[in-house]
């Protein structure tokens, strides 16, 4: 049975993962930052730890939490948008609730998973956007959202750089209907993470070098950075 480490998985693209791994016969450990999102994750069967990705003060006591865990699979899911253009400065505000949840969050909970995942010589994926691919990107529309990506990318690589023994990887989940992506979006939350899902599993049983350290689309086509 492996084991799944979902960071932010209280809505969304998150909160589908957890379902369907736990559907699969996996051992699901979520986090969540409000009562309601840990509430619902429990009901689910999940083993739940309050954390808020967006606070250092929070993020410093995961690793205590996780004391002597073994992790498979572990996925960076927390993400937060701000949909102005780059014709629009951003605020503090925006700039620090954007940046903190999606690029320090990750830079914070990584380090902190790496040893676990290092135990299983496992796989640590962050949900991307092809929104942070400086070649695809021809629009300055939510300009902080995709800034913040990108950075998200570089810490991945980063990271993949420092652990040979781990695959750490990039994935975009696709345009989603969430509360994020929009009633527009062509994918429903269960078929995104469906093929997520399916992609990370290969990624797991194959241990192929070549996904070190790579930027890929919810389907397992390699994106360009």
């Amino acid at each position: 049975m492996n084991t799944v480490l979902l960071i932010g998985a209280s809505r969304g693209i998150g909160h589908e993962l957890a379902r369907q791994y736990l559907a699969d016969g996996c051992r699901v450990i979520a986090t969540a930052r409000s009562d309601d999102g840990l509430a619902s994750l429990k009901a689910m069967g999940a083993q739940t730890l309050r954390l808020d990705v967006a606070n250092p003060a929070s993020n410093s006591g995961l690793s205590w939490q996780l004391d002597g865990e073994k992790i498979d699979l572990a996925i960076y899911v927390a993400g937060a948008m701000d949909r102005a253009s780059a014709s629009t400065p951003p605020t503090r505000d925006s700039f620090d609730a954007v940046m903190h949840t999606n690029v320090m969050g990750a830079m914070q909970v990584i380090p902190q998973i790496v040893p676990m995942v290092q135990e299983t010589k496992g796989v640590i994926a962050c949900i991307g956007s092809v929104m942070g691919s400086m070649q695809e990107t021809t629009s300055g529309n939510a300009a902080l959202y995709r800034v913040s990506k990108a950075a998200l990318n570089m810490v991945v690589r980063c990271t993949q750089a420092e652990q040979p023994d781990v695959t750490v990887l990039a994935i975009h989940p696709g345009w989603v209907q969430t509360d994020m992506g929009g009633t527009a979006a062509p994918l429903t939350p269960a078929q995104s993470a469906s093929s997520l899902r399916q992609t990370l599993n290969r990624i797991l049983e194959q241990r192929d070098p070549a996904h070190r350290g790579a930027f890929l689309n919810h389907d397992g086509q390699t994106l360009p950075w």
